[in-house]
Order: structure tokens, then C-alpha cells, then sequence
């Protein structure tokens, strides 16, 4: 069984309100990137709905270094729904139900890693993902003993 120590939280980088979900990741992960499985082991959807991605017993493959004692968790969003001067822009596009289910989801995963620490995939990265600052917004997940 994997030690996790690192709940690492992504952004799909697409724009608010475009409706996308695991399957269409996957997809991109697959056949963009020629991955085995989608580098995600979760999914949130704009509706609040927690998709599960790659089993949570593999590795994922959503940060460098970082895969093999950590779980992957994307929310689909992060830009603003149109460009700036030909540029997408950084956005917490978060929905009320994307909260809420991150949250929850944290939590239970908390409760299972109890070890386990929140993070931004950007911490580890030079990526701006997932445009918000999980690490101190759940740090009182992360702290649980």
C-alpha cells in the first residue's frame, strides 16, 4: 500500500462554467499526453459531483516528483471565461458545490491519510494551479490529528 502524505489540489485549467469531467481528462491525459490512465484520482465537476479518476491504489501522474505518496484532485475550472489581451486569465472559479464537495472530500480523505497534508499543485510547480490557496484555506484539515 502507498504512504500518502500530500493531498495535492489542481485546477483543469478551463475557463468558468465550461462543463467538462473525468472521462473528457482522461482523454486529454491519454491520447494528448500518452499517459497509461488520467493523472487525477479525483474530479470535481461544476455541479458538486466527485468523479473518481486513476485508482487511488496507483501512483497518479499529476506532479512531478510528487506521485508516489500523494493523491491527485482536480477542479474543473480556473480561468475566467474569456481572454485578456489574448490571454487566459487566472481565476478561482470555484461553484458553491465545488466547495462544498472539495471540502467534503478532504475530509474523508483526511480520515483515511490522517498523515496527510494539503497542497497546491503550484507549490511544487511553476504552474499558477489551481489558482487559490488550498494549502492555507485547508490547513485546519491539515492539522487534524
Amino acid at each position: 500500500m502507498r504512504k500518502i502524505r500530500k493531498i495535492i489540489i489542481h485546477c483543469s485549467a478551463t475557463k468558468e462554467g465550461q462543463d467538462i469531467d473525468a472521462k473528457e481528462i482522461k482523454k486529454w491525459h491519454v491520447e494528448g499526453n500518452g499517459w497509461s490512465d488520467i493523472g487525477y484520482h479525483y474530479v470535481i465537476k461544476l455541479d458538486g459531483t466527485v468523479e473518481e479518476g486513476r485508482p487511488i491504489e496507483r501512483s497518479g501522474a499529476h506532479t512531478l516528483n510528487h506521485n508516489h505518496d500523494s493523491i491527485g484532485v482536480c477542479y474543473i475550472g480556473g480561468y475566467e471565461k474569456k481572454k485578456k489581451k489574448g490571454k487566459w486569465v487566472n481565476k478561482d472559479t470555484r461553484t458553491k458545490e465545488q466547495k462544498d464537495a472539495l471540502q467534503d472530500l478532504l475530509l474523508c480523505l483526511k480520515k483515511d491519510y490522517p498523515t496527510s497534508i494539503i497542497y497546491n499543485h503550484n507549490q511544487f510547480s511553476s504552474k499558477s494551479c489551481p489558482n487559490f490557496d488550498a494549502h492555507t484555506e485547508y490547513k485546519w484539515i491539515s492539522n487534524f490529528k
